[in-house]
């Protein structure tokens, strides 16, 4: 791979555990060590469908996913994440995402997957490699709970594995990037679940 991934912190129980608030704003962007919408529980969850004006669900790949599900098993119902889903399964991420969390996942596309380096995916599959694996997916998590609406242009998150995720809005689309390579674009957001929300991205966004 041309990149070397940042391992899996060790201190990623605490960064699970992460649930204030701090931010810092300087003239070029907003740094959010654990952004979180303002009521951050159970009972966020009813209240961002409401929000969002969608309480039967987004639609993923013509399934609905529903805010009674959580973030794992709304995605196992979606064919256009199971690459994703695979790579959680490999990296024993499925209990930490069925956790109560909550969680705000950038999912990566089948075909976001699919753009990688020829070999990296498979590379990232390797047993020997679930410490780098569960490195790329958890800088795909933030933790709390961020509709679209919640993101910033120049806004800079703190992923659960310890690293930085740009945000950059562009004629209304959300972006995410390492802050370096080209970024990718949102194209299903806000998919609430009852642990969380997902965002479906055409990119996987690799930690420098």
């Amino acid at each position: 791979m041309k990149k070397a991934f940042t391992p899996f912190l060790a201190a990623l129980a605490t960064s699970l555990l992460l649930t204030g608030c701090n931010t810092e704003t300087t003239k070029t962007e907003t740094e959010t060590t654990a952004t979180v919408n303002p009521a951050d529980s159970i009972a966020a969850m009813a209240g961002d469908s409401a929000r969002m004006g969608k309480p039967g669900g987004v639609m993923v790949d013509g399934v609905a996913m529903t805010a009674d599900k959580d973030i794992v098993d709304n995605a196992m119902a979606a064919k256009s994440v199971s690459t994703l889903v695979a790579a959680v399964k490999q990296a024993g991420l499925v209990e930490t995402l069925k956790g109560p969390g909550p969680f705000t996942v950038f999912a990566p596309t089948n075909a976001a997957f699919d753009k990688l380096p020829k070999g990296a995916l498979a590379g990232l599959m390797d047993p020997a490699s679930q410490a780098n694996l569960k490195g790329v997916l958890t800088y795909h998590v933030i933790p709390g709970r961020l509709v679209a609406a919640d993101l910033r242009d120049g806004q800079v998150l703190t992923t659960v594995n310890g690293e930085k995720l740009h945000i950059a809005i562009k004629d209304g689309k959300v972006m995410v990037s390492n802050g370096k390579d080209a970024p990718a674009t949102v194209q299903i957001p806000d998919v609430i679940s009852s642990n969380g929300i997902t965002h479906v991205i055409d990119g996987v966004v690799l930690p420098l």
